[in-house]
């Protein structure tokens, strides 16, 4: 299957052919003939996967069918995050740069002035954070009442975050008579009651996010608690790494785990929900150039990250869930490279580390650095034991090989690397 099949606006196919689009993902083979027929969505999908393009390709089709209301905003997309938000917008102006539509971002953390400008100027996309939105609304700079799209992207997460009041917010001002998509990777009992109240029969669709890369080689650390940070250090002046994202549960450990690294000689990023708008997006424009080399961040602050060529993904702190642990290793092993998924284990992470090597269907190697001073509580099980040599990369577990039925990696080589390339261009 082909874009072209999809018959959309040929301004849209030549841009999706200049982004080097090859192949529909599995998501966007689902999602855009609903999303064209103008039924609602329900859908699940990863960061990676295309689900971006699958509702903005859609999107973008219809509103080149005619402006019924010229000037005011005919599409929302609303996202978790200010990265997820500046990401989705980058996707629209690349595959809307043969067209007149226009986009706007709105979000916290930066002058509402320049979002003001933008809002009363005229645009048809909005994409935004919730309450940054509200600000706009509750000074009447955008009226929504033109909307014939919204997008929820991410659900589950703005749940998490406290949005719900926020979103019911935003969903009173809109018409009934709208399209809506909304995303998410579960689906607590508010967030259906949130469907039930606002969707018009959905349809449902779901890839399968539980199958990390098969490129990706799996292993734990068992490390002391208080050695953690020594550990680390000791494994980075070991490893043949390009670009490490560390995962950290807490902004309070993310904090003192950069202060340790830098102490040691290495130029760190970090970004979590405390800093602002400028601080983080000057760690990830200085990540993604591969100026800065090693990015510390937490779950929420990293939901959305899209960024290519991460060679390592090192979790500092076990994820609480095994679901948690796909989604952050998934940022490494992308487009057929090789990436390493490493993961510091204490004894009080036995539960997390069943239900990771149960997820996973497979037992993950065990190891320890050779030549580190382990505390003496540190057990390592015979038949998963492999040394940490001194020269060159860590020998890692064994690739682990998804089931069969999941949505292949291999759906995202054309597709979706060429963001990369073009985000790092711009920054």
């Amino acid at each position: 299957m082909h874009f072209q099949q999809f018959n959309l606006d040929q301004r849209l196919f030549r841009a999706t052919e200049e982004a080097n689009f090859k192949i529909p993902t599995a998501i966007q083979r689902q999602a855009i003939p609903i999303c064209m027929k103008g039924s609602d969505i329900i859908g699940t999908a990863a960061t990676g996967t295309g689900k971006t393009a699958a509702f903005v390709l859609p999107m973008l089709n219809h509103l080149l069918k005619g402006h019924s209301h010229p000037r005011s905003p005919r599409a929302l997309i609303v996202t978790p995050t200010r990265e997820l938000a500046e990401q989705t917008r980058e996707v629209i102006k690349v595959l809307a740069r043969h067209t007149n539509i226009r986009s706007a971002v709105v979000y916290g953390g930066v002058g509402m002035n320049d979002q003001k400008r933008a809002l009363s100027d005229g645009t048809d996309i909005i994409v935004c954070c919730p309450g940054r939105m509200l600000d706009h609304m509750g000074r009447g700079y955008v009226n929504l009442k033109t909307i014939e799209i919204l997008v929820l992207d991410e659900a589950d997460r703005m749940l998490d975050m406290g949005f719900l009041p926020d979103i019911k917010r935003i969903l009173s001002a809109l018409p009934a008579k709208r399209q809506t998509l909304l995303f998410s990777a579960t689906f607590a009992n508010e967030l259906m009651d949130l469907i039930r109240h606002h969707m018009r029969t959905p349809e449902r669709i779901s890839i399968d996010i539980e199958a990390p890369a098969e490129t990706i080689d799996h292993c734990f650390y068992p490390v002391p608690k208080m050695q953690k940070t020594a550990l680390l250090i000791a494994l980075l002046r070991k490893m043949d790494h390009r670009s490490v994202l560390i995962f950290t549960r807490t902004k309070h450990r993310a904090n003192r785990l950069k202060d340790g690294l830098m102490k040691a000689g290495y130029t760190v990023g970090i970004i979590h929900s405390n800093k602002s708008q400028n601080q983080r997006k000057l760690a990830l424009d200085g990540f993604r150039s591969g100026h800065i080399k090693i990015l510390v961040a937490t779950d929420i602050a990293a939901r959305g990250l899209d960024i290519e060529s991460i060679s390592h993904v090192i979790n500092y702190d076990i994820p609480d869930t095994a679901t948690n642990y796909i989604h952050r290793i998934g940022r490494t092993g992308r487009a057929e490279r090789s990436g390493d998924a490493i993961t510091f284990i204490t004894a009080e992470d036995a539960s997390e580390v069943r239900d990771i090597e149960r997820r996973l269907g497979t037992k993950v190697e065990k190891k320890k650095l050779e030549g580190f001073a382990y505390g003496a509580d540190v057990q390592v099980n015979a038949p998963d034991h492999a040394p940490q040599h001194a020269s060159g990369k860590p020998h890692h577990a064994q690739k682990h090989h998804g089931h069969q039925g999941h949505a292949s990696h291999k759906d995202n080589q054309h597709n979706e690397g060429y963001w990369g390339r073009h985000r790092r261009h711009r920054s």
